[in-house]
């Protein structure tokens, strides 16, 4: 008896400790030695106490009571099932054995403490008493664990979100660590404020161990090759070092070379240390996953790094130390993922990605201003496929965010994964030129398909009588947007919308599949093709817009097989340039003397060209002059195809080849600037130089030693027929069939219209889908965004208003009714709709602004002032909030806040000046400014001309001569 009296006070010694321990370990979960002390501790423990529960087990239960009995056996259990845990671990598919572990353990506990309690007494001896005193150390149980469920979860999810200031810097050297840091003018930071040792960003194969499905994905990914093994970025960095320096170039390292940047080698000149392993770590495991904060979504590399001590042992050389580090980590995995995956990893993954995903130049780095560089989160965010955009032309069945489309769910085996999936770490897009490089087959049919899977549709929409031009007004460029960027302005801001009077209605015959279309010979004809992102998230393309070739391609030919038209035809048998006349999508910028920024120096660009990318969720209406020559058949086939090849033609070649010209060097070897000066000289701010593509290639970054040949990847196509009439005949007649089924590709020419300003064509469009479906109120609703495009207030209402009658709380009707109220004066109409609009849509940047506009304009300063505020919650560098929030505190008479935000207003604001530069560029070069026009056709290369078939007649026949008006160009 003495003996199991014995063995019960140390049970419940063991117990307690074991309690005490659990609550530490399940409630403060850290990556420390104190924390893997304990851990290790309470196994040990937890041993001791189930073998001796085992050895004493039908000894404890004589004479103890009904609550004891149940406590030693459901901690015999609990100890039973932790001994299982310590031989399988508890990985998350595993989660709800250590939740059955912990309940088992629990209930034992609570049980023995209530016996104990009731043996002394403290209860009383009557039935309700015990039965409150159970109550009562229950409800205290459950207090306990709801604590420690609120200090593990809770609390640690609320402290690793990611916010914004309010005021962004007022210059580059107020962000990251400023101009005497480490790493400036890059944002990034270390949260001990020193370098990290490079080895730590080199060791993923240390994670291959639990997570060998994921480092094999990572390990063809474009993070893995983010660096130095990318000869892309190898050549555009050692050029940039060359011309700007070796310290702006950090700008790019914080978020493509961590194992150079933060051990402090980044310093050397690169082309000294490329050779380094360093040089060529590209983005491993442990650069995205010690991000330990995002300081905003104003991206620039702005988070915060930390380097986590214990990592020393998982990445050991001594294999005991491994075995003992990977044995607690699979035992109690949430130190490991609390280091490693923060919460705003998943719940902020956008924002997360923006941090490297979203740029801007200013003068460290260029030497001139702040420049939006290319920026995936903002047009994102604005838009209807986040969830957060009101004013999208589309709203999706579901917001998706980065992660859903380059990090899709895979089957997987790894420690990690939930319901055998984990997320992809190929991080699939549309890089297809590395790949080739490395000659990496899987990784290029992975980006090939994920291009190919209904990303983007082609419809050859529409044809129409080509002619000269109306004179009636029309716009004859983009609008230019207000923030300096080098990239597209979309759904975050309708001020790159040409605005007034625009366009004409022309008659048309549309579908052409639905009209069995005809066109007559001899005359020209305009072929309207419609290009529509289905499933793209921000604008496409997305990425360094000024480095690769994007663009449609229109052929025509007949069914004796003559081609008789051709826009986007590539040289060199498909392996050249693509002709400078098609239609491309891209940013072309130019330096300080109108060279083109086409080496990836985006820090030379002081000028843009034109910016020519479709928004998301939305389309874009390409124009084809096709003049149909006297000898076509009787059946023409148009073939419209969506072409990407990264990167352009140019930029591979100086990249793999590329070498000043010597004077000796031919102009057929040579690429020339645009218009270089008697003196040529090389500065930040422009290169004069010629190029030619004859360097040494045996040393460059991939498998492959030479340029290569990139592949073109058709994204899309459509292919349409034309009958082909006589040229005596009559002129066919334009005929339109709309159809409740055919809605949205009226839609999708109207919007692509719409976006070049072309607004009345845009607004006749849209009515088809009203005639088709009066009950349809995205056509009321496109027309009233026409019209009130237009300055047509009155209309646009009176549609607006027949939209809202078939759903009231249609939340971009709302928006434009809002608009239109506004411009009348009616402020409180306008508030009630658009705060209708943000109950479904609070982030919406462009509705904030119009709100806070429509207080300003009612003097009600500080509630204007909160709108703006909230804008700028959401886009601390939104130039719109900060030029209305001056405009605000000067009402308020506050001029130091005022001045705060003028400064910003002025830092964020394009240089409108600029454009003076883009002059002589365009007149050397016309097909450029063909495509600068918000409004333009493009015409056929020059073809020759189809070969004529001979008659059967002796050699002495007279020769067969070309028919009277054959234009071999196909176009004007």
């Amino acid at each position: 008896m003495m003996q199991i009296d014995f063995v019960k006070r140390w049970l419940s010694r063991i117990v307690a400790a074991l309690a005490v321990s659990a609550v530490y370990l399940y409630g403060y979960p850290s990556a420390t030695i104190s924390y893997f002390v304990v851990d290790l501790l309470h196994v040990a423990i937890g041993i001791v106490l189930t073998l001796i529960l085992v050895s004493y087990v039908t000894r404890l239960l004589r004479g103890e009571s009904l609550l004891a009995r149940l406590g030693w056996i459901s901690l015999a259990a609990g100890g039973v099932l932790g001994i299982v845990l310590i031989k399988i671990g508890t990985p998350l598919r595993l989660k709800p054995w250590l939740y059955a572990h912990i309940a088992l353990c629990v209930g034992g506990a609570l049980f023995l403490t209530t016996s104990w309690l009731f043996s002394k007494g403290w209860f009383g001896n009557g039935l309700v008493g015990r039965e409150l005193g159970f109550v009562a150390l229950t409800a205290l149980a459950a207090g306990i664990a709801a604590g420690t469920w609120w200090t593990r979860d809770v609390a640690w999810k609320k402290a690793n979100r990611i916010s914004n200031p309010l005021m962004p810097a007022e210059t580059m050297d107020g962000e990251g660590d400023g101009p005497q840091g480490k790493f400036f003018p890059s944002s990034a930071q270390t949260k001990h404020g020193g370098n990290i040792p490079s080895k730590y960003f080199m060791k993923s194969d240390a994670c291959q161990r639990c997570h060998a499905d994921i480092y094999e994905q990572w390990n063809s990914s474009m993070h893995h090759f983010s660096s130095f093994n990318n000869q892309w970025y190898r050549k555009s960095i050692e050029y940039m070092q060359d011309v700007a320096g070796v310290r702006s170039s950090k700008w790019c390292a914080g978020c493509h070379d961590p194992a150079l940047l933060y051990s402090g080698l980044f310093d050397t000149p690169i082309k000294q240390i490329v050779d380094r392993p360093e040089a060529r770590a590209g983005l491993g495991c442990l650069m995205c996953h010690s991000i330990v904060q995002v300081k905003s979504t104003m991206g620039q590399g702005d988070f915060f790094l930390e380097y986590p001590k214990l990592h020393e042992l998982a990445a050991s050389e001594n294999p005991f130390v491994r075995k003992l580090h990977d044995f607690v980590v699979r035992l109690n995995p949430e130190p490991h993922r609390r280091t490693f995956l923060k919460p705003f990893m998943r719940a902020d993954t956008a924002e997360f990605c923006s941090s490297c995903h979203k740029v801007h130049l200013d003068v460290p780095v260029n030497h001139y201003r702040w420049i939006r560089g290319f920026n995936e989160y903002d047009n994102w965010q604005a838009s209807g496929v986040s969830g957060q955009g009101a004013r999208a032309f589309y709203y999706p069945k579901a917001p998706m965010n980065c992660a859903d489309c380059h990090m899709p769910q895979v089957p997987s085996g790894d420690d990690g994964n939930v319901n055998g999936l984990v997320h992809s770490h190929r991080f699939p897009g549309a890089n297809t030129a590395v790949p080739a490089a490395n000659q990496d087959q899987a990784q290029y049919e992975f980006a090939k398909k994920f291009l190919q899977d209904k990303q983007l549709s082609v419809d050859i929409f529409a044809i129409s009588p080509a002619g000269k031009e109306s004179s009636a007004s029309a716009r004859s460029e983009f609008g230019k947007p207000e923030i300096s960027t080098t990239f597209a302005v979309g759904e975050e801001s309708d001020t790159s919308l040409p605005k007034g009077p625009s366009g004409e209605v022309r008659p048309i015959t549309a579908p052409i599949d639905r009209t069995d279309a005809a066109v007559r010979r001899g005359d020209d004809t305009r072929v309207d093709v419609v290009v529509r992102t289905r499933k793209v998230g921000h604008f496409f393309p997305g990425g360094t817009v000024d480095a690769f070739d994007v663009w449609l391609e229109l052929q025509a030919t007949d069914e004796k097989g003559q081609m008789i038209f051709w826009s986007g035809k590539v040289a060199d048998d498909g392996k050249g340039p693509v002709e400078p006349g098609a239609h491309f999508y891209r940013s072309l910028q130019i330096d300080g003397h109108g060279n083109p920024v086409n080496k990836r120096n985006a820090w030379a660009t002081r000028s843009v060209v034109y910016v020519h990318l479709i928004p998301p969720g939305a389309a874009d209406t390409a124009h084809f002059r096709l003049h149909i020559p006297e000898n076509a058949g009787d059946k023409i086939t148009l073939h419209a195809k969506l072409n990407y090849r990264k990167f352009s033609w140019f930029n591979t070649h100086f990249s793999f080849a590329g070498v000043e010209a010597s004077k000796n060097t031919s102009d057929a070897q040579a690429a020339a600037p645009a218009a270089p000066p008697a003196n040529s000289t090389t500065t930040p701010d422009y290169d004069d130089r010629k190029w030619a593509f004859n360097g040494d290639t045996s040393k460059v970054s991939g498998k492959v030693k030479a340029i290569p040949d990139l592949p073109i990847t058709t994204v899309a196509e459509d292919t349409k027929t034309l009958r082909v009439l006589p040229h005596g005949v009559a002129v066919p007649q334009p005929k339109t069939v709309s159809t409740k089924e055919d809605w949205t590709r009226w839609n999708d020419y109207g919007i692509g219209l719409f976006l070049q300003g072309d607004l009345k064509m845009a607004a006749a469009a849209f009515e088809k889908i009203t005639e088709a479906d009066p009950q349809n109120p995205d056509g009321w609703t496109n027309i009233g965004r026409a019209l009130l495009q237009e300055g047509d207030t009155a209309g646009a209402r009176k549609v607006l208003e027949k939209s809202l009658a078939i759903n009231p709380q249609l939340a971009r009707t709302n928006y434009f009714c809002g608009r239109a109220l506004k411009e009348d004066g009616d402020y409180d109409g306008a508030m009630t709709h658009l705060r209708t609009v943000l109950e479904q849509f609070p982030r919406d940047r462009v509705v904030r602004n119009e709100l806070g506009r429509v207080l300003f304009l009612q003097k009600r300063y500080a509630d204007a002032v909160k709108e703006f505020e909230k804008t700028l919650s959401i886009d601390p560098e939104d130039l719109q909030a900060h030029y209305n929030l001056m405009l605000c505190y000067n009402g308020l008479g506050d001029d130091a806040k005022a001045n705060e935000h003028k400064i910003r207003y002025l830092r964020f604001k394009a240089d409108e000046s600029a454009q003076a530069i883009t002059g002589p560029y365009r007149q050397t070069h016309p097909e450029d400014n063909n495509e600068r026009q918000a409004i333009h056709e493009h015409v056929s290369v020059a073809l020759a001309p189809a070969p004529q078939k001979k008659s059967p007649v002796p050699k002495t026949a007279a020769k067969t001569l070309p028919q009277d008006g054959v234009k071999p160009g196909g176009g004007r």
